[in-house]
């Protein structure tokens, strides 16, 4: 049996569709080697963004679904890749901790991109027709957010499904540009609950397709392309001659961005790939379950689409560390702290590049740090996957909760979550530590979304499970290639 990626024409008609719809509203897409390299990306479309913002509406903004955008809120082209490295006066560690950015992407998050890698094999291979099915996104934030940004985009009808308890920037983001949005009970934790109202949509009668970033290879490919080239990119930017590439640190989540540490463990084959996670719901690190304030990382399940068995090290973050930092981060107090410290005014500045999630990858990479007692020649990478622009209603909520944010608060909250930030809640895995949370896929994915269990296995025995899913680059910018001829054809 082959899981290699179905990338042959499925609907003719549904194909013919979309590219009709495409032409009548003057869409081209960008290939992936547009995503990894700007530089390929046509003049006329480069000279188009000059004139319009990060954020418009506007189809000539699917070519800045990449890490290269320049920093800028409107106008921008093009640059280096988007990253923050932190000092240890900030990490209190000795290794190089180094952040991508995804607040320089459309909708201030990466995840624009993943939905990207979901949606656009599908358009080009007749897998969805944008006249006829809407696109559903189900998500616990800033996917979903990409989805209906990318689908607007594309001129698809959407529909974003995410719990009710995240931030209300989300939401009324969402108001504007998704064509429905469902909440679904709970919060953070409550990933089961998207699933069951996805196929409660399948049963609705309507004509759909569901993009379930945590079963979706696109989402993977996307990210092991893209986002492992980008860190590629980085290090060969930031890395000295006798600097040592240690490993990347990411939020499970959806299990895709952990694709990019596949990449890098190809080129650095002695890397480590390191699964981080709320504490209060240690899904990975003791099969456990409960509830957490973490926004965009899901869990209490293990994504279908996380090689589990390329990961060495699952690392819990208590959350009250990871929102007790973000008021550090951005009260002026907090940053009063921080410069008594000796943090420079440059990183000051871009703390609010990084939000709770980014916070928390920060403090697991910390934490690695310790773990393996790094010195300050070995670098390690993390993401920040949005900033402080989607949470500034927590900041303000928890001022009304707690009061003004006091020096004497940070100076607890810095030696506590900072300096005092130790190698607890760490698990080193070894083979049947990996086995052990890859089977715990069984109960999501066999039990209750109907996936087939020769799969499961597969992705565990099999050595070519994983490297199939990659190196399709040049087939599906084949596919994207011919969509966008006939769309410019007369």
């Amino acid at each position: 049996m082959t899981f290699k990626p179905d990338l042959k024409i499925k609907n003719h008609d549904a194909l013919k569709s979309a590219i009709k719809q495409a032409k009548q509203q003057g869409i081209v897409m960008p290939t992936f080697a547009q995503m990894i390299n700007p530089e390929k990306i046509p003049a006329k479309v480069r000279s188009r963004l000059r004139e319009i913002g990060l954020w418009d509406l506007d189809p000539a903004n699917l070519f800045r679904i990449n890490w290269h955008n320049t920093p800028s809120t409107e106008g921008g082209e093009f640059g280096e890749v988007n990253y923050l490295e932190l000092p240890s006066s900030l990490t209190g560690v000795s290794a190089r901790i180094i952040v991508l950015l995804g607040k320089w992407f459309p909708t201030g998050t990466h995840k624009v991109g993943a939905a990207y890698g979901c949606l656009a094999p599908q358009l080009v291979t007749g897998g969805f027709d944008p006249a006829r099915q809407k696109a559903v996104w189900p998500s616990t934030g800033n996917y979903c957010r990409g989805g209906a940004y990318d689908s607007n985009l594309l001129s698809c009808e959407s529909i974003a499904i995410l719990p009710e308890g995240m931030s209300q920037e989300r939401f009324a983001w969402l108001d504007k540009v998704a064509g429905e949005t469902i909440k679904t009970p709970g919060s953070e934790s409550n990933v089961k609950e998207i699933f069951d109202k996805c196929n409660e949509l399948r049963h609705s009668g309507q004509e759909l397709v569901i993009f379930n970033q945590f079963d979706e290879f696109g989402n993977y490919i996307w990210h092991y392309e893209v986002t492992g080239r980008a860190m590629l990119e980085v290090l060969n930017l930031s890395m000295h001659s006798t600097d040592r590439y240690q490993g990347v640190v990411l939020a499970t989540g959806s299990g895709g961005t952990l694709a990019s540490g596949d990449y890098l463990k190809q080129k650095f084959p002695a890397s480590r790939v390191v699964a981080s996670e709320a504490l209060q719901c240690p899904t990975l690190l003791n099969a456990g379950f409960g509830s957490h304030r973490i926004e965009g990382i899901g869990d209490k399940h293990i994504p279908w689409i996380h090689n589990v068995k390329n990961t060495d090290m699952v690392v819990a973050i208590d959350d009250e560390a990871a929102i007790s930092l973000m008021r550090l981060f951005n009260e002026p107090e907090g940053q009063n702290f921080l410069a008594r410290q000796g943090v420079d005014e440059t990183t000051l500045q871009s703390l609010d590049l990084i939000a709770i999630s980014g916070i928390a990858n920060v403090l697991a990479a910390c934490k690695m740090a310790k773990f393996y007692e790094m010195t300050e020649q070995d670098v390690i990478l993390t993401v920040a996957t949005d900033s402080m622009e989607m949470y500034q209603s927590r900041l303000q909520e928890l001022r009304a909760e707690k009061g003004e944010f006091s020096a004497e608060q940070s100076s607890a909250i810095f030696a506590r979550y900072l300096l005092g930030n130790d190698i607890s809640h760490t698990k080193e895995l070894g083979y049947y530590e990996k086995r052990h949370i890859h089977n715990l896929k069984y109960y999501t994915w066999i039990e209750q979304q109907g996936k087939e269990v020769e799969e499961l296995n597969a992705q565990w025995y099999e050595p070519n499970y994983w490297t199939d899913k990659q190196g399709n680059l040049n087939e599906i910018d084949a596919l994207i290639n011919a969509f966008n001829e006939k769309v410019l054809a007369g």
